[in-house]
């Protein structure tokens, strides 16, 4: 989806793909094993809602083409499982497997194996700025807790699709942390799963 940015140029938009607790905890959704770190004991939370979830999130957020940015974490645990995927078999692996990915990794000797992808180094928000100026299709973030906070703090992120579980962890990784920049947003569509889990997709107000 493109959009009118500064000055009546038409720029690429960036959205963010959250699962996020009720209580506003977006880390480790999918195992315990993905992210404990500061103790986080919680991890795996949303697991026991994905056979209804993912056809959802599929519709709704994956199927048209995008590239995607990471955070290094993140891209990690989804480098070591999607390319296992047979995307003939599966249209998340797919997606997931084709697109570009840009990674947040400071170190240049970390690997980046599954691709195609690029690194990108300390100046994170130029080169955010310079992709979302440039040629392409949407840019997807997907988990990356960190990096949203980057995102958040300049105002980088134009689209929210976040699915809210029924499910309250309480310490943990937040979507929207402390310090984050006030604003509105425009809710575009909103929908449930039968297993309680809620479906919103915003836009921030212009």
């Amino acid at each position: 989806m493109d959009g009118a940015g500064r000055l009546g140029l038409v720029m690429r938009e960036l959205a963010i793909l959250s699962f996020v607790t009720l209580d506003g905890v977006m880390q480790s959704p999918t195992s315990p094993e993905e992210d404990a770190s500061g103790g986080f004991a919680a991890g795996g939370w949303g697991a026991p809602y994905w056979e209804q979830v993912m056809p959802q999130v599929y519709a709704e957020a994956m199927s048209a083409p995008y590239d995607l940015l990471f955070g290094r974490r993140t891209y990690d645990v989804f480098a070591s499982h999607w390319p296992n995927v047979d995307p003939e078999e599966d249209p998340v692996a797919a997606r997931l497997n084709g697109g570009h990915k840009y990674v947040a990794a400071r170190t240049a000797s970390h690997p980046l194996a599954w691709g195609p992808a690029t690194r990108i180094g300390d100046d994170l928000v130029g080169e955010v700025g310079r992709l979302k100026s440039g040629d392409g299709p949407l840019i997807q973030v997907h988990g990356s807790a960190e990096l949203i906070q980057t995102l958040l703090a300049h105002e980088l992120i134009d689209e929210f699709r976040l699915w809210v579980f029924p499910v309250v962890v309480g310490d943990g990784k937040r979507l929207f942390a402390d310090g984050v920049v006030p604003g509105s947003l425009e809710l575009l569509r909103t929908g449930s799963t039968g297993n309680g889990v809620v479906m919103s997709v915003y836009r921030r107000s212009s």
